[in-house]
């Protein structure tokens, strides 16, 4: 009887320890109340509010004649603008081919009609006289209006148009 008298006053004393509160802050149980405290914070606490994405500047269609047409070549921060029958793009999101050092370079800031037309890259096929008409395109055959229809058709695919382009003068009745 010994044992279970001993064993009585262990539990007797234990049952002491818990009312007097005593026993309640263990490590473990510390331990454990830090975990669910910092959990309810995690889960409670206020988030950052969402933040939408810059909206990138409006474009306004507007017109332009080959000189107006020039300054936009890529260069000092400008965008890449180029004109196909009449119609100009902003190109400005393949930079790598139409800015400065691409593939097609020599079309930004241009009329590129007959250089895509006749796929050429030569200066002879650019506009020389910036404030002269506009090239009609006239004396190309019907493949090579068929190829500058495709450019066209992968351009309106790809890129947004920004302005017609129209010869010095003609601004007023674009």
């Amino acid at each position: 009887m010994d044992y279970v008298e001993q064993r009585v006053a262990q539990v007797a004393s234990k049952a002491q320890e818990v009312a007097q509160g005593t026993s309640f802050f263990t490590p473990l149980n510390v331990l454990l109340l830090g975990v669910i405290l910092y959990t309810i914070y995690v889960t409670l606490r206020p988030s950052a509010p969402p933040s939408l994405p810059k909206e990138e500047p409006a474009v306004v269609f507007r017109t332009f004649t080959p000189r107006t047409l020039l300054p936009y070549n890529g260069e000092n921060g400008m965008p890449v603008y180029l004109a196909v029958r009449g119609r100009v793009f902003d190109v400005t999101p393949g930079r790598n081919f139409y800015g400065p050092g691409g593939m097609y370079a020599n079309f930004a800031g241009r009329d590129a009609s007959r250089g895509l037309a006749c796929h050429s890259f030569d200066e002879e096929m650019l506009t020389k006289d910036l404030d002269g008409p506009l090239d009609t395109l006239s004396d190309l055959g019907a493949e090579e209006m068929e190829a500058l229809q495709n450019w066209e058709e992968k351009f309106l695919e790809k890129y947004l148009v920004v302005g017609r382009l129209v010869a010095v003068g003609q601004e007023d009745k674009a």
